[in-house]
């Protein structure tokens, strides 16, 4: 499984979903990810709604295995639900 992250610099989200996307490499739960800057890139929210197929209003724009699933919320959900990483224990 390969993570696509669309951000720009100043979003907390952005740092969040780089951050879990860290530790799920870390984990071995998933093969990578590349996080893009979109200010950078030059990629425009435009740009990203083509792509994806609907408005886009916010980012992140998280991408696994080149389908979109949203935002950091829904990449968080997604990494719950599928179990991808173990709940800290505490000791």
């Amino acid at each position: 499984m390969f993570v696509v992250i669309f951000g720009r610099p100043g979003c907390p989200f952005c740092v969040f979903a780089n951050e879990l996307a860290t530790r799920l490499q870390g984990a071995g739960a998933i093969e990578g990810f590349r996080y893009v800057d979109i200010q950078a890139e030059g990629i425009t929210k435009a740009d990203l709604e083509k792509t994806i197929g609907k408005p886009v209003h916010t980012v992140p724009q998280i991408f696994i295995d080149e389908t979109p699933i949203g935002g950091y919320t829904e990449f968080e959900q997604y990494v719950r639900e599928h179990r991808l990483l173990e709940p800290a224990r505490s000791v």
